[in-house]
Protein backbone atom coordinates (compact mmCIF):
# COMPACT_ATOMS: atom_id res chain seq x y z
CA UNK A 1 0.00 0.00 0.00
CA UNK A 2 1.34 3.46 -0.89
CA UNK A 3 1.40 5.91 1.64
CA UNK A 4 -0.18 9.13 0.62
CA UNK A 5 0.23 13.18 1.42
CA UNK A 6 -2.02 13.74 4.52
CA UNK A 7 -2.70 17.12 3.01
CA UNK A 8 -3.30 15.80 -0.68
CA UNK A 9 -5.82 13.21 1.58
CA UNK A 10 -7.57 16.20 3.27
CA UNK A 11 -7.71 18.31 -0.30
CA UNK A 12 -9.54 15.39 -2.13
CA UNK A 13 -12.15 14.87 0.79
CA UNK A 14 -12.60 18.61 0.82
CA UNK A 15 -13.38 18.60 -2.82
CA UNK A 16 -16.14 16.45 -2.08
CA UNK A 17 -19.78 17.47 -2.30
CA UNK A 18 -21.05 18.53 1.40
CA UNK A 19 -23.13 15.40 1.31
CA UNK A 20 -21.62 12.28 0.34
CA UNK A 21 -21.46 8.69 1.69
CA UNK A 22 -18.85 6.76 2.95
CA UNK A 23 -18.63 4.54 -0.23
CA UNK A 24 -17.81 7.89 -2.27
CA UNK A 25 -14.95 9.30 -0.04
CA UNK A 26 -13.58 5.61 -0.50
CA UNK A 27 -13.91 5.52 -4.04
CA UNK A 28 -12.16 9.05 -4.03
CA UNK A 29 -9.24 8.00 -1.71
CA UNK A 30 -8.58 4.51 -3.41
CA UNK A 31 -8.23 7.19 -6.88
CA UNK A 32 -5.59 9.23 -5.71
CA UNK A 33 -3.77 6.26 -4.47
CA UNK A 34 -3.95 4.71 -7.80
CA UNK A 35 -2.61 8.10 -9.71
CA UNK A 36 -0.16 8.19 -6.95
CA UNK A 37 0.95 4.74 -7.24
CA UNK A 38 1.08 5.39 -11.30
CA UNK A 39 3.28 8.32 -11.12
CA UNK A 40 5.70 6.47 -8.75
CA UNK A 41 5.77 4.10 -11.85
CA UNK A 42 5.97 5.97 -14.34
CA UNK A 43 9.17 8.22 -12.56
CA UNK A 44 10.88 4.60 -11.55
CA UNK A 45 10.57 4.43 -15.39
CA UNK A 46 8.07 1.10 -14.85
CA UNK A 47 6.09 1.43 -18.02
CA UNK A 48 5.69 0.96 -21.20
CA UNK A 49 5.68 3.05 -24.40
CA UNK A 50 2.51 3.47 -26.61
CA UNK A 51 3.69 1.48 -29.22
CA UNK A 52 4.60 -1.39 -26.77
CA UNK A 53 0.96 -1.19 -25.61
CA UNK A 54 -0.61 -1.45 -29.06
CA UNK A 55 1.76 -4.50 -29.66
CA UNK A 56 0.67 -6.14 -27.01
CA UNK A 57 -3.83 -5.66 -27.81
CA UNK A 58 -2.90 -6.70 -30.70
CA UNK A 59 -1.61 -9.96 -29.42
CA UNK A 60 -4.12 -10.12 -27.21
CA UNK A 61 -6.97 -9.44 -29.79
CA UNK A 62 -5.88 -11.92 -31.91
Amino acid sequence: MLALDKQKIIKSLQDLPEKTTIEEAMERLYLLEKIEKGIKQANEGQCISHEEAKEKMKKWLK
